[in-house]
């Protein structure tokens, strides 16, 4: 059995879409060893929950990190 980790997201506006970019490593279950790493995913947000958690992500960045 293996685990699938996560290890980085990105969000990028595409074409007014939200596109959600990932990668993540595959672990052994069992012994910790690692089976392959850096792989790559993607997809579109279309589930409504998802779209508004990214569009609170945006805010909180704008507002705790951006402001002056």
């Amino acid at each position: 059995m293996t685990i699938k980790q996560l290890a980085s997201f990105a969000v990028l506006n595409v074409n007014g879409g939200e596109r959600v970019s990932f990668t993540y490593d595959e672990i052994d279950a069992e012994t910790g060893d690692m089976i392959s790493s850096n792989n790559k995913g993607n997809f579109f947000a279309v589930d409504e929950n998802l779209k508004k958690d990214i569009e609170d992500i945006r805010a909180y960045i704008q507002e705790h990190k951006l402001a002056e």
